[in-house]
């Protein structure tokens, strides 16, 4: 596997809403890959894991109002 840019998967995060189920799911794996890195540093590891809780709760309220469970 080369090599993930925090920067580019924290710009990947951004983008979410915008590509296929399958790309998305590709970015948040990335994410995770990073999380879980500890050379990556804090500071980028905290920024990546605020941007894909918010991608999260996005998906969640958008599946909720595609549901109309609320």
């Amino acid at each position: 596997m080369t090599e993930l840019s925090p920067q580019a998967v924290y710009d990947h995060l951004n983008h979410l809403d915008q590509v296929d189920l399958v790309e998305s799911a590709r970015y948040r794996e990335m994410a995770q890959t990073l999380l879980a890195d500890p050379q990556v540093s804090l500071s980028w590891r905290q920024a990546i894991a605020d941007r894909l809780n918010q991608a999260n709760c996005n998906l969640g309220l958008q599946t909720a109002s595609d549901n109309d469970s609320y």
